[in-house]
């Protein structure tokens, strides 16, 4: 298979990303109209680079991040949202295939934005546990 390449556009933080819930059947966390609006914007994009193919292996995740100023960030305030919203768009299964991770910090550019290519490893997850028997 080969890797997906894809331009995103700049996440919400992890801070933005989760609101509280206190009432309704289940209290707790949920994911805040800023958070489904950036999802779906990322599944419109997957779906237009026809990018959506449920990698089930274990991954190599490259993120390129490009902000929108010179504001100072958390790094990992801002993949949270880039993972779930990859997830949400059918790229992987799941964020725990993410077994190589490389973040590149940019120069700012406005708007923002965020490149990432997904490279499928070939190497299942249980293959993978399977030889980490310390």
């Amino acid at each position: 298979m080969e890797p997906i390449e894809l331009s995103l556009p700049w996440p919400p933080s992890v801070n933005t990303y989760w609101r509280i819930n206190p009432q309704g059947r289940k209290p707790g966390m949920l994911i805040s109209r800023e958070g489904r609006e950036y999802r779906a914007e990322v599944a419109a994009r997957v779906m237009l680079a026809r990018a959506s193919a449920r990698i089930t292996d274990l991954i190599r995740l490259t993120v390129e991040l490009y902000p929108p100023d010179g504001r100072r960030r958390d790094t990992d305030n801002v993949l949270k949202a880039i993972f779930d919203a990859l997830e949400f768009a059918g790229v992987y299964a799941d964020d725990v295939q993410i077994h190589e991770l490389h973040v590149i910090r940019q120069c700012q550019e406005r708007p923002g934005h965020v490149d990432v290519r997904v490279e499928p490893l070939g190497l299942s997850i249980d293959t993978w546990r399977g030889g980490c028997r310390g």
